[in-house]
């Protein structure tokens, strides 16, 4: 078989991209015979709800939120690497992100996941919306014969009113978000509530029809790829989800999705509905309910949020489901109406939380950062600190369940007066792991990139000894040494303790007196002090004594 498959691919000339193209045939073929069987044509669909078939809509939205990644974020230039830290929603006090927040994203990986979401749940949304009323009236058909009439009954206006009303979904995920989050992820989750009122399964198709696309796209984009296993660092996937975020967009598109349903009175089968929130719930992790415990600790309340997305499921069942029947007797208030205000009310909650955090100021920036541990970048603050208190997630009080928001910050640290910025930007774990990270900070039209090294000395049977520099333009700031330490293995009576610095060293010590003092020495090379010899063989340091030969100590350099 291998055989044959080269032979095929040598037919094609080389400057065809041969495995696209074997990739596009097969998308074809399997489309075209699901369409044969199936029945199913999607453009005569796609032209009963879109003007001339086309999702103007979402296109435009996806664009829109491409276009600020490519050229705002300076995303063009550093692809996988865009100017973020200006961009997240830190505060009312800082209103270039709360507005741009929504519309930005942290990488490749996050402006693809979004655009893919957008280009599915997204065009799901805007087919139930329709470029066309429900009811197509003689006065609407009279309005596209006659040209452009400013109602909600011609297609123009229908479509910048999604348009329209996606960016209303996101400026409100950036006013009301809880911390400094980022992303067009709140839309889409609205959408995704929008849909699941009406299409609840089909809702969910879609959203696994978007793997599909992730498929499609990392095919063309790689279509080869050879890889070795690796270490990495890796925080909980769960982590990283602004569950708050999520939550808004779908109570906000859930609302939306109730009204338009009641309004049209159709209502899909209560079990699907159930099932249909239900499974998007859980496939999107709206379980996932977490509170950070400083450093890259977090803790997962994972049961309280499997509750809370079966409860999800049928307080929004209900919503769509009740009837007008009074909700005590003889009673004015309606079920309909009783289940209708529950959602808001819980919206108003999930928004309210917010508030407090985003009325955040710094306190006291002051705290942990010095002159000498931090250096200064056009209105940035870049320090290296360790055990001092998380002045944002410290900033509102918050006690519950055994756990508290008074956490320490280990790492670099960002920290900007005018936009409130104070944030931990790489962990210490995270830095001892890499021993070499970018921070970068800017604005709009301009960035700066600011690098973290962290050389270390592993010694044996203790905690490493390290040092911690910041550079920019060429020139490096040491800002932080460890503690010393002492390495497990005794050598003739005698014990050797690394004293770190922008010199590493060592001082060799019998029952607590020094002996001796020198410097570590270079690659292959040996020093003696106290009567040990350190030999230097790479990156591993022995300490010698006669015939005696013990390993104390391991380099790790910062990666390049």
């Amino acid at each position: 078989m291998q055989p044959l498959f080269r032979l095929a691919i040598s037919i094609f000339p080389s400057w065809l991209p041969v495995y696209d193209l074997l990739l596009v045939g097969a998308i074809v073929l399997s489309f075209g015979i699901a369409r044969w069987f199936g029945g199913f044509d999607p453009v005569r669909v796609a032209r009963t709800r879109f003007r001339w078939g086309i999702p103007w809509g979402t296109l435009s939205i996806s664009g829109f939120v491409l276009f600020v990644y490519l050229f705002v974020q300076n995303g063009i230039t550093y692809p996988n690497a865009p100017t973020v830290i200006p961009f997240r929603a830190w505060s009312y006090f800082s209103p270039t992100g709360i507005v741009m927040s929504p519309f930005t994203h942290a990488n490749r990986g996050h402006v693809t996941g979004n655009i893919v979401g957008t280009l599915t749940v997204g065009v799901l949304a805007e087919y139930l919306w329709s470029h066309y009323p429900e009811k197509r009236t003689s006065n609407a058909s009279t309005s596209l014969k006659r040209g452009f009439v400013p109602t909600l009954a011609h297609p123009s206006v229908r479509i910048l009113a999604f348009v329209v009303g996606s960016l209303v979904v996101g400026l409100l995920s950036g006013v009301f978000s809880l911390g400094p989050t980022i992303g067009f992820s709140g839309v889409v989750f609205a959408y995704a509530g929008f849909t699941l009122m009406r299409y609840p399964l089909g809702t969910v198709l879609v959203l696994l029809s978007g793997r599909v696309l992730s498929l499609v796209y990392q095919s063309i984009k790689n279509p080869t790829v050879t890889q070795a296993g690796q270490p990495q660092f890796v925080t909980p996937w769960w982590a990283g989800i602004s569950l708050q975020g999520h939550a808004l967009g779908l109570f906000i598109g859930a609302l939306c999705g109730i009204y338009l349903v009641r309004r049209r009175s159709v209502r899909p089968n209560g079990l699907r509905l159930w099932s249909g929130v239900l499974i998007f719930a859980v496939f999107e992790g709206m379980w996932a309910m977490y509170i950070p415990l400083g450093g890259s600790q977090f803790k997962l309340f994972r049961a309280i949020g499997a509750a809370a997305v079966f409860l999800l499921a049928a307080l929004l069942t209900i919503a769509v489901q009740s009837s007008d029947q009074p909700l005590f007797g003889r009673s004015r208030i309606q079920y309909k109406d009783a289940a209708l205000s529950l959602v808001a009310v819980l919206l108003v909650v999930i928004a309210a939380v917010a508030v407090p955090y985003n009325l955040f100021t710094v306190s006291d920036r002051s705290s942990g950062i010095t002159d000498q541990n931090s250096i200064q970048v056009r209105g940035y603050t870049i320090a290296y600190a360790e055990g001092i208190p998380n002045q944002y997630i410290s900033d509102v009080e918050f006690n519950a369940l055994g756990e508290t928001t008074n956490v320490k910050a280990s790492g670099v640290i960002v920290v900007n007066d005018q936009q409130e910025i104070w944030w931990q930007e790489i962990s210490k774990d995270r830095l001892g792991f890499d021993h070499r990270v970018a921070v970068r900070v800017g604005g709009i039209g301009w960035r700066e990139t600011v690098l973290a090294s962290r050389t270390t000395w592993k010694v044996v049977g203790n905690h490493s000894v390290y040092t911690v520099q910041l550079e920019h333009d060429d020139e490096r700031t040491h800002v932080f040494t460890s503690q010393p330490a002492r390495a497990e293995p005794t050598i003739a009576g005698r014990n050797v303790t690394f004293v770190p610095g922008e010199t590493f060293s060592f001082r060799v010590t019998r029952n607590g007196t020094v002996l001796g003092q020198a410097d570590i020495p270079e690659r292959d090379e040996a020093v003696s002090a106290g009567g040990l010899t350190l030999v230097r063989m790479k990156n591993r340091l022995y300490a010698m004594n006669n015939q005696t030969r013990v390993r104390i100590a391991k380099y790790v350099p910062p990666k390049k």
